[in-house]
């Protein structure tokens, strides 16, 4: 069965994408029937150019990927989600998105990261901190991938995200 995975932000421009493509990327790799998404509270219709450039330079197809509403998961056709992943920084004040919706019981955790779009630097110091953002979240990931979460409870799913998010 394959665990869907939902990552929010506010936009679905930068990091819930990056965060889409790693997951998806390396859970391929891995042969992993893992499957993320990502969405927005309010989206902003458009993807970061730089979170498509890392992803890109990394191996990551980004030909499907597009700014999307959380609202396509709570429809009765949307995929049963297994867990919910916040990427917002919260510890600069961002408004967390929280998604009551979807099919299923996901398991919801926070995994914040600081928003590379506004680095400094122009565009060469927006390039690394997407570079970094995009090492980063997929560090997170590969821990992610390396649970056992066909046989994990709900409860032991939830201490190990929780566990991998303080990393």
């Amino acid at each position: 069965m394959t665990t869907n995975v939902l990552i929010l932000c506010t936009h679905n421009s930068a990091r819930s994408v990056l965060s889409e493509g790693m997951l998806n990327h390396l859970a391929r790799q891995q042969g992993q029937d893992v499957r993320a998404f990502s969405a927005g509270s309010a989206p902003s219709g458009r993807l970061n150019p730089f979170a498509l450039e890392a992803l890109t330079n990394a191996g990551v197809n980004v030909a499907e990927y597009r700014s999307k509403s959380w609202d396509e998961f709570t429809t009765p056709d949307a995929p049963p989600l297994s867990i919910v992943i916040t990427v917002c920084d919260s510890a600069a004040a961002e408004q967390c998105p929280v998604f009551f919706g979807g099919q299923g019981q996901p398991v919801k955790v926070h995994w914040g990261y600081p928003d590379p779009s506004n680095a400094e630097g122009g565009d060469e110091g927006k390039r690394r901190a997407f570079e970094l953002t995009r090492q980063a979240i997929g560090y997170r990931m590969l821990q992610l991938l390396q649970l056992p979460l066909s046989s994990m409870s709900r409860a032991e799913l939830l201490a190990a995200l929780n566990t991998i998010g303080a990393s």
